[in-house]
């Protein structure tokens, strides 16, 4: 009988991992099949494994997600042949497609507005806050030279601390204030850079305050809340952009004339503008390509998520990443976006599947990584718009998705050929699908 399944479980993270592996089968209802499964997955090499059991905490196994490429991307004069870490039928072929698309119109653009990121300590102080801005100066210098020995290197490779700046927030929580500290962190994505400088930060400010005379005894007194870096990165931004006359569109749809398409693709992507349901849909597609890049070279893609979402957002209501212009007989389609991404330290240099795709990509910069990262999303975006307001998504997808439906009903090989080709011209759906494969068996 399976264990039941609300056991408490002490001292799990000490225990040996083949003891974790009997913990993890004792739910399952065939034990010994389920450690087979999770042992089927690590590497035969042990030392390999040992890196990926290292990578996280409780780690029983390695979690299989299909890596691609995206071919004939052309940035800024340069073709690269792109890696695509992403599960989801489709997302690498609407990739493709856009780069094929607009190889024989001009490639994609992109440049690299900023690259500032940014970290916070904040902190409660009870005290005269004109005192506190006239001693600023004096406490800028004392953080700079406390932090000396955490910039160093990073000061030779270009970076480090930006500036500082005092934000008084008082009036929306009592006390509440924030030392905001921007940094440089040149080819790294900079967490632990960043992070480490903010809590030498909070230990200068309170000696600073601990220390410095002109302040009274109730002054000495500070509350560190926190010391964290912000994966809000509004100056980190890099934007991308294809654009082309507009009777270069003419063959898209046969339905459509190249201007007719131009108007409605632009249509659909202002109705991502102005409504919040449509908008959460359409930045998703973005971030198909902007995640499968990420994922693929080490990157963090929850942050960079996380990031992009808040910055749809600033206006006040969550809105398009993605705009189109149509100016006379040129049609614009870009894309801005916060990225921090790295392409030294952490993961990329660590996992080697992400340390192959950095050097598949020609061991970019992190501002490069950045172009083709928010490339892709753009591609996929385009690709998944032009469906959209030609034949339908379902279409291309789902055509895409066949094999998925095919391999849940166990289909043969020979049944795998007879279903292509009966689907070539067909929309897909699972029921439909499922009606062939039985029909095909019973005939």
């Amino acid at each position: 009988m399976p264990r039941k399944r609300d056991l408490i479980i002490k001292g799990f993270s000490k225990l040996l991992k083949e003891d974790k592996l009997k913990i993890v089968a004792e739910l399952m209802d065939n034990q010994i099949e389920s450690i087979e499964l999770l042992k089927s997955f690590w590497y035969a090499d042990s030392e390999k494994q040992k890196v990926f059991d290292e990578f996280s905490e409780n780690t029983l196994t390695n979690y299989y997600v299909p890596y691609g490429v995206a071919p004939n991307v052309q940035i800024n004069g340069q073709t690269y042949l792109v890696p695509m870490v992403i599960e989801e039928s489709s997302v690498v072929a609407a990739a493709s497609s856009a780069a094929k698309f607009w190889l024989d119109r001009g490639g994609f653009h992109a440049e690299v507005i900023d690259t500032v990121k940014e970290g916070q300590v904040h902190f409660l102080w009870e005290g005269n806050k004109e005192k506190l801005l006239s001693t600023f100066g004096e406490l800028k210098k004392r953080m700079l030279e406390d932090a000396g020995y955490i910039t160093a290197n990073m000061e030779k490779r270009g970076g480090g601390i930006l500036d500082f700046e005092l934000v008084d927030l008082k009036h929306k929580i009592r006390n509440y204030y924030q030392l905001k500290v921007t940094f440089e962190t040149v080819d790294s994505m900079g967490a632990n850079f960043i992070n480490s400088c903010l809590e030498e930060f909070a230990k200068t400010l309170k000696d600073f305050f601990a220390s410095h005379p002109l302040f009274e005894k109730k002054e000495k007194e500070v509350n560190v809340v926190m010391s964290i870096l912000s994966n809000y990165t509004p100056q980190c931004l890099v934007k991308t952009w294809v654009e082309c006359d507009i009777k270069e569109l003419d063959n898209v749809d046969k339905s459509l004339t190249g201007m007719e398409f131009a108007k409605k693709f632009q249509t659909a992507v202002r109705i991502a503008e102005v409504d919040t349901f449509r908008a959460t849909t359409h930045n998703k597609g973005i971030f198909n390509g902007v995640d499968a890049v990420a994922i693929a070279t080490g990157n963090d893609f929850r942050a960079i998520e996380a990031a992009g979402h808040t910055y749809a957002s600033q206006k006040g209501q969550y809105q398009s990443l993605s705009h189109v212009e149509i100016n006379k007989n040129k049609f614009k389609f870009y894309l801005e976006m916060p990225m921090a991404l790295g392409t030294v330290g952490g993961l990329t240099s660590l996992h080697p599947l992400a340390k192959h795709s950095i050097e598949m990509l020609g061991n970019p910069s992190a501002k490069e990584l950045m172009m083709i990262t928010a490339t892709m999303g753009l591609a996929n975006n385009f690709s998944a718009i032009k469906s959209l307001v030609t034949k339908g998504i379902q279409m291309g997808h789902m055509k895409m998705h066949l094999m998925n439906i095919l391999n849940h009903f166990k289909a043969t090989e020979e049944e795998k050929a007879l279903a292509a080709a009966y689907f070539k011209e067909k929309k897909v759906s699972f029921a439909m699908v499922g009606d062939y494969i039985h029909k095909l068996r019973h005939a």
